[in-house]
């Protein structure tokens, strides 16, 4: 087996793709973001990419807050709209028909119908030539309570969470394994 060569490019997938709600509850939009991730545990911050010519921009540039909403399976037309179409001109919740949930600690309204709401506060901007990165801290995780297992834990199985990968909307899959077991020790039954 040989592999191809190509030239440089933005090819590490698969990633998650997700709706960034920005604004305010009066004036707000989303801004699907397929370039984001975790960047810190201790503070926890993450990142958002945006290029400077979305209208979702120069919302976050100037309120320095938003909302990572996980997207899921039902939500898949809803993110792929919200990234296509532009919220200077279309109310994308009324037209998606998304319902807005006040935060806790940022101005940004949160997607109601998204399992996971990431409240986030920018702490620094990096213009790195097509995008903004814009770094931040995690300020609250807000988690659909049906999500929740009876010991108390986030379950992501029950979510249908999508990724993005190559152009394309894949949903997540089997789970193979959890972190630590290649390594964990097989417990010996003796009777």
């Amino acid at each position: 087996m040989s592999k191809v060569t190509w030239k440089p490019g933005t090819f590490l997938y698969p990633i998650p793709a997700v709706m960034v709600s920005c604004g305010t509850m009066e004036k707000s939009n989303i801004i699907t973001v397929a370039w984001t991730g975790i960047i810190n545990t201790n503070p926890a911050m993450v990142y958002i990419s945006v290029r400077p010519t979305r209208y979702s921009y120069e919302l976050i540039k100037k309120q320095k807050e938003f909302v990572i909403n996980l997207t899921t399976k039902e939500l898949v037309r809803a993110t792929d709209w919200c990234g296509v179409k532009t919220g200077e001109k279309v109310d994308k919740f009324k037209e998606m028909k998304l319902h807005k949930e006040k935060a806790k600690y940022v101005k940004c309204p949160m997607i109601k119908e998204s399992p996971v709401s990431v409240e986030c506060k920018v702490k620094e901007m990096k213009d790195l030539g097509s995008h903004t990165m814009f770094i931040a801290e995690v300020l609250a995780i807000n988690s659909d309570e049906k999500y929740i297992d009876e010991k108390g834990a986030f379950d992501i199985s029950k979510c249908n969470l999508i990724s993005y990968a190559n152009g394309g909307y894949y949903a997540m899959g089997k789970k193979l394994g959890k972190f630590g077991f290649s390594v964990k020790k097989k417990r010996n039954n003796k009777k």
